[in-house]
């Protein structure tokens, strides 16, 4: 029995974060075997992917296998149309077959036109429509009931066409099943008049014709009628089989998903024949997103869309980090060595979260290398991951059952994990890693998940990323409040903490940095809050209780702080000239050039900091003069109070959520969430502190995330998402839920070793002496003007 609890016990131990990156690392280079495998034997075009296979999701909506698919709006088609027109390429869409086939060029003909009057009612006039003679585009239907002379004739004409169609979507075999049925003569008949097709086909592809032929979705067999009363789907079933006999070697391209299309909604079809108007959408959707997604580069649209080129910059970033690498083998090489001779180095223990600097000697050179070579080594698969078609990607997928039921059991997980804490101050450490680790976890669902659209669920977001920069200001008037520590030191080190990973993925990735949100918000107000706390006078916790009047320079400071945010609110000119004035106008604006994004957001933000520092101002004041106190188990307050203040904490929190449920436009909202914000927040720590059991205890799980909350955000975008943000990676086709376990795990590894570098490189980049930190600020400056004069920031 003591041997048995011996070996589990052994086992528990081998639970930790160095194995489980271990396995993630296995994991990686696993599925990348698998998806190398996929590509050989399927290939790795996506446009195949698109017209090969997918399903429905739970909405209703089409899920190609592998890629993902962009809604194309009327204005989306439109503005492709006219760029092809714009450089030359004319559009020639050709539908030849039956009753189906004319049901699918209604659809696209009715998608491209454009509505110029109304009824009364409001909606579009179906007499008052026609396609836009800019748009360069022509649609033509040709009948054909069966593969005919005249269906021959036309592939033959356009072969010898000097400006052949762009595509041909051709289909047909309900009228030979209808004379022939499945008898195996038909059949043959059929193979036999569709071979004659090959040879003009081939020919219009050497044109850049994309010629599709679209296999038979099954019918509903109780609803037919008429001449289709008969058709039976096992005839069906002979009539693809010899399509796809007969056109597997040849340049056709077998549109296997338009069958699956159908498939999938067969019962909803009006007689039995022809495809529903949800189905027939979906159809429409993909023949667009093959045709105009390499031309429009949307980035929700990776089908048939072609992977991004690499900028010299990111060849560049890329070459340093391979020289790290290298350098870090041949060191590990060196030391191999020494300790085959019997001459090992000695090993120093490296204390990321030292104060001090460490001296540079071998040892300490080589974890610098090493950390900057696993660096490479993360920043290699996350480029794979987003930048490249080797990995798969899907569309999000939201209902009220994904998003619910993942929050539901993280936070019944996190009631597992809870401890005492040895602090109990409010707001203490514990307490303030769980806060963000839950957060953190319930931004990723909401991501994941894409619950964007669901406008209550959006607001309350919106609280959780306001309450990220209400803990900084806490935090950091904290930090000055107690130590008096306004050095460059502590000021650096927190930029750096803040932006090592943002700037790595800014020059690796090739994205702007406001496309990181969060970093550039928190990195901007915590200047602010420094240039708040450091200007003289020096405001402490010591130097207010010598001399009173320092609070009215605290006040001082915050009035001075609070107008030049509503100066820069009221006036949106004013705002766009600060921030977009060179060389810092790189940081604030998108990869369009576009200030929009850091207006709306900052603007969101804009009291948050305020709400923090005077949050704590307030606590220290009532902690000095005796209205509460948190330094043993007990609750904060007496009864009375406790019960009044718990009242008003509820009342908070329900005011808020009435607000986002009343609240119908996202505008509007954002508007009243920066002035209304700290009600939720606040309510919340004083439901969170007033009791003392509930002040004394915390999730140890949500503390161990809240401590890489920043590195997991900033992950997501490229290894657990994809395609900025607008889809889901895919290690594990056609399993959504096993596929997000696994890509949650290495996701989680890969956040949690980053924070660990960022913590060993920190002493390197920002020693504990002013001098060097100005001399590397310097340096990193210096490495920054190429830069922007090569992307125009001088």
């Amino acid at each position: 029995m003591v041997n048995e609890r011996s070996s589990i016990e052994r086992l528990i131990q081998q639970i930790n974060a160095v194995n489980a990156k271990r396995l993630a690392v296995v994991l990686v280079i696993t599925f990348a075997c698998y998806h190398e495998f996929l590509h050989l034997k399927y290939g790795s075009n996506s446009c195949v992917w698109l017209l090969s296979d997918g399903r429905y999701k739970g909405d209703q909506e089409w899920q190609p296998y592998g890629c993902m698919l962009h809604h194309y709006t009327k204005i989306d088609t439109r503005r492709c149309l006219r760029y092809l027109a714009y450089y030359g390429k004319d559009t020639h869409f050709v539908f030849i077959g039956d009753s189906r086939i004319k049901s699918l060029y209604d659809g696209l003909i009715d998608h491209i036109k454009q509505y110029d009057a109304t009824t009364e009612a409001g909606e579009p006039s179906k007499d008052a429509t026609h396609i836009d003679d800019t748009l360069k585009i022509k649609v033509d239907y040709v009948w054909s009931k069966d593969v005919s002379k005249v269906m021959v004739d036309e592939f033959k004409r356009w072969q010898n066409d000097p400006k052949p169609p762009s595509v041909i979507i051709a289909g047909c075999g309900l009228w030979s099943i209808h004379k022939g049925n499945g008898s195996q003569l038909a059949v043959k008949e059929y193979a036999s008049n569709l071979t004659r097709l090959v040879q003009p086909v081939d020919n219009l592809s050497q044109k850049k014709t994309t010629v599709l032929w679209s296999l038979q979705e099954p019918v509903a067999e109780e609803k037919l009628t008429g001449v289709y009363h008969g058709v039976m789907n096992e005839y069906i079933d002979l009539y693809n089989g010899a399509a796809i006999e007969v056109f597997t070697h040849s340049q056709v391209q077998l549109w296997w998903s338009a069958k699956l299309v159908g498939q999938g909604m067969t019962l909803e079809s009006p007689d039995g024949v022809h495809l529903a108007a949800k189905p027939l959408q979906h159809n429409v959707q993909i023949l667009l997103n093959m045709y105009c997604n390499d031309y429009m580069n949307f980035n929700d649209g990776t089908c048939c869309s072609s992977t991004e080129s690499y900028t010299t910059l990111q060849i560049v970033t890329f070459s340093i980090l391979g020289v790290c690498v290298i350098i870090a083998i041949l060191m590990h090489i060196y030391r191999w060595l020494r300790e085959v001779r019997g001459r090992p180095i000695q090993e120093y223990t490296l204390l990321a979260e030292s104060e001090t600097s460490i001296p540079p000697d071998v040892n300490d050179y080589y974890n610098l290398f090493k950390s900057l070579a696993t660096m490479a080594i993360i920043m290699a698969y996350f480029i794979v991951c987003d930048r490249t078609n080797f990995f798969m990607k899907e569309n999000k997928y939201y209902s009220e059952f994904s998003f619910w039921l993942p929050i539901g059991y993280v936070f019944t997980l996190g009631l597992f994990f809870t401890e005492d804490s040895k602090i109990t101050k409010v707001l203490h450490r514990d307490q303030v890693n769980e806060w963000k680790g839950w957060m953190q976890l319930v931004i990723l669902v909401y991501n994941v998940t894409g619950a964007r659209r669901i406008l209550p669920i959006n607001m309350h977001i919106k609280v959780l990323m306001s309450a990220y920069i209400f803990i900084l200001a806490y935090q950091q008037f904290c930090y000055v409040w107690q130590r008096a520590d306004i050095g460059i030191v502590h000021f650096f080190r927190t930029l750096f903490e803040l932006n090592f990973m943002t700037v790595t993925l800014c020059l690796c990735m090739n994205r702007p940095y406001q496309f990181y949100h969060l970093v550039p918000l928190m990195s901007f107000w915590y200047l602010m809050i420094y240039i708040v706390l450091a200007l003289p006078p020096h405001i402490t916790a010591q130097s207010s209780e010598n001399n009173k009047i320092h609070y009215f320079y605290l006040v001082i400071k915050f009035i001075t702080l609070f107008s030049v945010i509503t100066i820069l609110f009221l006036s949106e000119v004013f705002f766009e000239k600060v921030f977009v004035t060179r060389p810092w106008k790189a940081l604030f604006v998108t990869t369009d050039d576009d200030i929009h994004e850091w207006w709306s957001r900052w603007k969101l933000d804009r009291y948050s900091t305020i709400y923090g520092m005077l949050f704590a101002v307030i606590l220290y004041l009532a902690q000095r003069y005796n209205i509460y106190d948190d330094n043993n188990h007990n609750n904060l307050f007496s009864r009375g109070l406790a019960l009044s203040t718990t009242l008003a904490g509820l009342i908070g929190l329900g005011s808020y959520i009435t607000f986002t449920f009343l609240c119908r436009n996202e505008l509007d909202c954002s508007e009243i969430h920066s002035y209304i914000v700290f009600l939720p927040i606040v309510s919340y720590i004083f439901l969170r502190n007033i009791s003392g059991v509930l002040r004394t205890k915390y999730s140890s799980l949500f503390a161990w995330f809240g401590n890489i909350s920043l590195e997991l955000f900033i992950s997501q975008y490229h290894i657990w998402l994809a395609a900025d943000t607008h889809g889901v990676l895919v290690l594990i086709p056609g399993y959504p839920v096993l596929n997000i376990i696994v890509t949650s795990f290495i996701f989680v590894c890969a956040s949690h070793e980053i924070h660990r570098i960022t913590k060993i490189l920190l002493p390197y980049a920002v020693p504990s002496e002013w001098k060097l930190v100005l001399r590397n600020f310097v340096l990193f400056l210096a490495i920054l003007v190429p830069i922007g004069i090569h992307d125009g920031m001088f």
